[in-house]
């Protein structure tokens, strides 16, 4: 892949132009210094004020972590603009990186007028309460129900009028966030437009090591590869769901109404496995089965996470991760849910914030928030800017390929089963691998795409419920179980579009997991299909893996993931060669199924 290392270029300074009064390399280093120091300190503020909103969430602590987060953005914008004053020198290559990674280090520009920003930054940290304090109560009843309970709904019950009251009760707490939504865009848009980006979707995609326009493309290089392999399981599940829920919901050939996949968002699909009714392809076991029937804690359930980078040769937690963390919802106050991995002080203080229930999701949930935590610390020794991901699907995948080594031979050494299954099962285990990994690939996609196209103001306030629904159409064939208008807000029924978090790392996550999983596992001497292959207990894969994790975002993304596989390009063809035994058997089960919407 051809990708260019974005830098500022100008005439090289002489003595004879430092002594007439131009800037000189000396002073833009001494510049980044004091940026950088002070970008920390803002930056721990800022994430101490967050993790207080986000676990007692109050009105005034919305307002402590909007302001803090305020102040840190302006002084981004400060100083991403002071630093154009030294466009005309000709830097070392890791400070004109910085320059540039400098003007990227938030995703949320603010515009310079001060009360602009905090505008802003107050609209987005209500967005976020609103999110985190969403209930529904459902008719006849008195108690409101949480987003944890709602999904618990939509993952367990198979009656089709319960999951569409569930999944209409959950978007009814993303209506009044439209307007919101639509002053954030205009705000945000302003500060990229400061920064010299067209709008805020431009300045996302020029993270990459890529001019800005290419990015797209790769994407939808990579959406291509894996798309004939997503289109043959949903054909599959469809007409394995119209086994039960009949025709007239799910006729050939027709999108697949988005409340019947087990998940509210229709992302991921494994909580309708028991539904498909395979014959001869059971995995052998129930992996939430077996955590509850050994009474699994969540602290347990994170101990099982630590001990397998443990075995990788990684150090263990730090003590006060297990005394700051949040394990388990608080039986007194809303807190918001949504798993994340967070290293407060920028070193060593990590922690993860989760209300974790013994199942398999959740267990698979903290192998990848642990991901983000190991992360963070292997690059703690770097310059502040340079403590982040090679790129941030980098930061996403590193946990989910710990956890494509949870093998069934894992388990087995986990004292969770007796024995592998035999190899004859293994359509049952990569088909529920699928539901979760194959069925997002499209919707990680998708709310990038939409949102780019809001930002570029393609999208407006008068369509961004049709348009979102036109794109979850196109690119899952999923639709909409009842009419939808423009009074809904459908996009913000999903935290991350609240909450102003990029999506497209879990795009790039899902693939990159299976190529660093190839690449890992041959270095682990594992040699069987790529599925059953596990790096536990390799201190070679370990090393490999910390080598890249401790560079951080120091070089472009492609010299990271070289250095750990060899390649320079992302590629979608390790997910294909993971999942072949499962193609292969869908053409089989398809042979008499329309594909497509």
């Amino acid at each position: 892949m051809k990708y260019t290392i974005l830098i500022l270029f100008a005439a090289l300074i002489t003595p004879t132009q430092a002594q007439s009064g131009e800037l000189t390399v000396d002073e833009a280093q001494a510049f980044m210094d004091r940026a950088e120091a002070r970008l920390m300190e803002l930056s721990i503020g800022a994430e101490r004020a967050a993790w207080v909103a986000a676990n007692f969430i109050t009105m005034d602590t919305e307002l402590i972590a909007a302001q803090a987060d305020e102040e840190r953005i302006s002084a981004i914008m400060t100083l991403a603009k002071e630093a154009a004053k030294f466009n005309k020198l000709h830097l070392p290559e890791d400070l004109a990186r910085k320059m540039n990674l400098l003007k990227l280090a938030t995703t949320l520009p603010a515009p310079s007028d001060s009360a602009l920003s905090k505008e802003l930054t107050k609209t987005v940290v209500g967005m976020k309460g609103m999110y985190g304090k969403g209930t529904y109560t459902r008719k006849g009843s008195a108690k409101a129900m949480s987003l944890g309970e709602m999904s618990q709904i939509m993952a367990y019950s198979t009656n089709e009028k319960e999951l569409l009251d569930v999944w209409q009760g959950w978007r009814t707490i993303s209506k009044p966030m439209k307007q919101n939504y639509s002053r954030y865009v205009e705000l945000a848009n302003q500060g990229a437009v400061e920064l010299g980006y067209a709008n805020v979707g431009e300045m996302w995609c020029s993270k990459y090591d890529m001019p800005a326009e290419d990015f797209p493309k790769e994407l939808d290089r990579l959406w291509e590869q894996v798309k004939p392999l997503y289109i043959s399981l949903h054909a599959f599940v469809r007409m394995k769901l119209r086994d039960h829920y009949g025709k007239k919901l799910l006729p050939k050939g027709a999108p697949i109404p988005a409340h019947l996949l087990g998940n509210m968002w229709a992302q991921s699909w494994g909580n309708i496995y028991p539904l498909l009714g395979l014959k001869d392809a059971d995995p052998g076991y129930d992996l939430t089965g077996i955590l509850r029937r050994k009474k699994e804690t969540p602290v347990g359930m994170i101990r099982h996470g630590e001990n397998f980078f443990s075995s990788l040769g990684f150090t263990p937690l730090p003590d006060t991760f297990w005394s700051r963390s949040l394990f388990t919802k608080p039986q007194d106050r809303d807190v918001v849910c949504h798993a994340s991995a967070w290293c407060v002080d920028w070193e060593d203080d990590l922690r993860i914030k989760m209300c974790i229930e013994i199942n398999e999701e959740d267990f698979i949930t903290i192998h990848h928030e642990l991901g983000h935590n190991y992360y963070q610390r292997a690059y703690n020794e770097q310059s502040f800017l340079f403590r982040d991901s090679a790129n941030d699907g980098f930061h996403e995948a590193v946990g989910d390929t710990i956890a494509l080594s949870a093998t069934p031979e894992y388990l087995v050494k986990l004292g969770f089963i007796d024995s592998a299954p035999d190899p004859s099962k293994d359509v049952g285990l990569l088909l529920k691998m699928a539901l979760e990994k194959i069925a997002f690939l499209p919707f990680g996609l998708l709310i990038d795409q939409w949102r780019w196209k809001v930002f570029a103001g393609e999208i407006t306030p008068e369509n961004y419920n049709q348009k979102w629904w036109e794109l979850r159409g196109k690119y899952q064939g999923i639709v909409a179980p009842v009419e939808r208008t423009e009074e809904d807000f459908d996009p913000g029924a999903k935290y991350h579009v609240a909450s102003n978090v990029p999506y497209t790392r879990y795009f790039l996550a899902h693939i990159l997991q299976f190529q660093f999983h190839r690449e890992l596992t041959k270095l682990a001497g594992e040699t069987g299909p790529m599925h059953r292959r596990s790096i536990y207990n390799s201190k070679k894969a370990g090393k490999a893996l910390n080598d890249m994790l401790a560079m951080g975002s120091v070089r472009p993304w492609p010299e990271a993931l070289a250095a750990m596989t060899g390649s320079t390009q992302m590629d979608a063809g390790a997910v294909i060669e993971y999942f072949a035994p499962l193609q292969e058997w869908l053409d089989v089960q398809l042979k008499n199924e329309k594909k497509g919407w």
